[in-house]
């Protein structure tokens, strides 16, 4: 295991890329803490974002403590590899749906007429964009 303050690196956002599920806690959360799997991006400027209802448990949660992580694993089947990115975080009113509709596109056949219109309620509904600053990196690459 490795730990870089702060900081993705190249083969960590290759890794990100994939349509892998993370699994996101955040502070003032019951304790121990409850992780929850969610769909997520990482961005050429190395913060990990994902989209949210502006009233969910865990958007209310963001605001009162901004600290949050995400865990990202490899499936079975391949060589064991994790990645945790822990940091800050921000609510972003905007670039909600449009994410949205890249991560719909990169987890789901969207040429399904279910998922479309699975889709199609996400956008439909107000959304908030969730992004992690990191400022704690820590990896296994086996």
């Amino acid at each position: 295991m490795s730990t870089d303050a702060g900081s993705l690196t190249a083969q960590d956002l290759e890794f990100l890329r994939r349509p892998l599920h993370g699994f996101l806690s955040v502070a003032g959360a019951p304790l121990p803490p409850q992780p929850r799997p969610v769909w997520f991006e990482a961005t050429a400027e190395g913060t990990i974002q994902l989209f949210t209802g502006p009233d969910t448990l865990k958007a209310r949660r963001l605001r009162r403590d901004p600290r949050a992580s995400i865990v990202v694993a490899a499936p079975v089947g391949e060589r064991e590899r994790w990645l945790s990115v822990a940091g800050r975080t921000t609510v972003e009113p905007g670039g909600a749906h449009d994410l949205a509709a890249r991560l719909a596109a990169r987890y789901w056949d969207l040429d399904d007429s279910a998922r479309a219109d699975e889709l199609a309620g996400i956008l439909a509904a107000d959304q908030v964009r969730l992004v992690i600053h990191p400022e704690t990196v820590r990896r296994f690459l086996n």
